[in-house]
């Protein structure tokens, strides 16, 4: 079955390689379909000038409005908003401060995280902030963190604690947020949440986030962009960092106006509708794998709390004549490439994310299980190198050009 969405012609017109992304909102694959307000948001702006600062006050309405945040800007990314946070915390309001940037010349220049937090998202959470000159200071072990532990990190020299909301951070043994907050505020410490990826818009700040970092670009399906909201005296500070290491950082008019529209879009989208879609999805995928030998199908929720469930495929090679890995690798070679979830493949299982999904793609991903399935049973697929898989994200960069 062909691919019967537009993607096709869009990819031989340009000479792009087609894609069907059942892997989820991942930066290394263009984040997410941009949805029609934000598309039209951009081309509307896109031919005039607008004074950026009233351009961003604007902006600042939208984000309160949809997080129930006292204030907010846009900048490039979610990564970049960690980084203008942090400074801000460390700068406070002094233009003067922000300008010596990434020379922490304060006293305020540590940044406590706990371990489990320190994860790696495209580059390490600690980058983004040793970019400011801040100190990341680790909290606890990778498997246990204790109240304690934190509390003693929280000297009189931290500018800020870090609170990490990701499928990538380990998902037991940490402080949770609320108890997190509260002992960080009875030190006087703010709190930064990293929520790139997450739905909920309003529950950190309402947990007792002081700031919250969202991406632009991933499920809310805008242009590339970041999202800082929070307290209006430490939203302001991070703003200011425009000035210093927020310059290369700095966000166009076509982002901010784009995201804009995208926040506009979510609080009227049909929430129900789209999950309506992604459950018939899941179950065509479900019935395309029944039968085969060696295959636990099952559905599992976000492991944080997203309303979003992913395809979990369990592979057992010796009854299905191949791993998770293999079936994983069948799929990015299909016409066109599916790529699937496989960040935890070692394990013995793939993911399939139904939320990117555009029309008519579902029943050519349940297809290409089936027949994936059918060439393992019948030793036809090949084993990738899990070792070489590993390491392809390096590989890429390095190989690019």
């Amino acid at each position: 079955m062909a691919d019967p969405s537009p993607d096709r012609d869009f990819h031989r017109k340009h000479g792009f390689s087609p894609v069907i992304n059942v892997n989820g909102t991942m930066t290394g694959l263009g984040a997410s379909r941009a949805v029609p307000q934000a598309i039209a948001a951009v081309a509307e702006i896109m031919p005039h000038f607008v004074d950026m600062h009233e351009l961003q006050s604007h902006a600042s309405m939208v984000i309160q409005d949809l997080t129930g945040a006292e204030a907010g800007f846009v900048t490039a990314s979610a990564a970049a908003g960690l980084s203008l946070a942090v400074a801000g915390c460390m700068t406070g309001l002094d233009p003067a401060r922000a300008e010596q940037l990434p020379v922490a010349t304060g006293d305020k220049c540590r940044v406590p995280v706990q371990m489990g937090h320190l994860c790696h998202y495209g580059a390490a959470i600690e980058q983004a902030i040793a970019l400011t000159g801040a100190t990341c200071v680790t909290v606890g072990q990778s498997t246990q963190v204790l109240d304690h532990q934190l509390a003693a990190a929280l000297s009189e020299n931290v500018a800020a604690a870090v609170y990490v909301v990701s499928h990538h951070v380990v998902e037991y043994g940490q402080i949770p947020l609320k108890r997190f907050c509260e002992i960080c505020h009875a030190a006087n410490v703010p709190v930064i949440v990293d929520a790139a990826s997450e739905y909920d818009l309003r529950g950190f700040l309402r947990d007792g986030a002081d700031l919250v970092l969202y991406s632009g670009h991933k499920f809310l399906g805008g242009p590339t962009s970041g999202i800082v909201a929070g307290r209006r005296d430490l939203v302001k500070a991070a703003y200011i960092q425009n000035l210093g290491i927020g310059r290369g950082m700095k966000v166009g008019k076509e982002s901010i106006f784009g995201v804009m529209a995208a926040l506009k879009a979510w609080k009227i989208r049909d929430h129900d509708a789209i999950r309506a879609l992604e459950a018939e999805a899941l179950s065509s995928w479900l019935r395309a794998v029944e039968g085969f030998e060696g295959v636990t199908a099952t559905i599992h929720p976000d492991v944080t709390h997203n309303p979003l469930d992913r395809l979990k495929l369990a592979v057992d090679p010796a009854l299905a004549g191949a791993s998770a890995g293999a079936i994983g690798l069948a799929l990015s070679r299909h016409d066109p490439p599916i790529i699937v979830r496989d960040h935890e493949v070692e394990l013995g299982y793939i993911q399939l994310d139904p939320c990117n999904l555009a029309p008519g793609q579902a029943p050519v991903v349940a297809k290409a299980l089936a027949e994936a399935f059918r060439n393992a049973a019948a030793g036809l697929l090949s084993e990738p190198d899990l070792n070489e898989s590993r390491n392809q994200g390096i590989r890429s960069y390095l190989e690019w050009g």
